[in-house]
């Protein structure tokens, strides 16, 4: 199942998420396969469930564009427990189409999170990795990646989205 994607200006993009207690459920593995089905159908690299319209400490990552099963990652509850170094890359969002920007992020992050069963566990990420984290971990605390923009950069961005409410042609 595909869901459909929320995009800026719904009020829970902009909320912290509420942390999933229950694990190892039918429920949630089959609503992890339909994030990762609606990441991949979105062409995206990460999804969080705030992305989906709900409010829940979850989010879905593959590096891999779905070409390495290996690289699927699962995080639930995650916080992120060490940053390092710094890189600069071009980053858009499924929630903000057709807009892609220079943003800085740590090159190296450790998450702490629970797998679908509910097992702590520690990633180490780099690179896209890293900045996916990053990127997936700002989603579940309410941020979007526009506040690591300049003011001018971010106020550009939200006229133009503006104009294109207006027009239709945001939905």
């Amino acid at each position: 199942m595909v869901y459909r994607i929320v995009k800026y200006g719904d009020p829970i993009l902009e909320q912290p998420a509420s942390p999933i207690t229950n694990f190892d459920t039918l429920e949630l593995r089959e609503l992890v396969e339909h994030m990762f089905e609606t990441m991949y159908a979105h062409k995206g690299v990460g999804l969080a469930a705030p992305q989906i319209g709900l409010s829940q400490r979850l989010t879905v990552i593959d590096c891999s564009a779905g070409e390495d099963e290996q690289q699927k990652v699962v995080l639930i509850n995650p916080e992120i427990i060490h940053k390092e170094g710094a890189q600069v890359g071009e980053e858009g969002c499924l929630s903000i189409p057709g807009f892609r920007e220079e943003v800085k992020r740590a090159k190296v992050t450790v998450v702490r999170a629970h797998s679908v069963t509910g097992e702590a566990f520690e990633l180490r990420g780099e690179d896209l990795l890293a900045r996916a984290i990053q990127h997936e971990t700002d989603h579940l605390n309410g941020v979007l990646f526009l506040s690591h923009l300049s003011l001018l950069k971010r106020d550009i961005i939200r006229r133009r989205i503006r104009k294109m409410i207006k027009a239709g042609e945001w939905q």
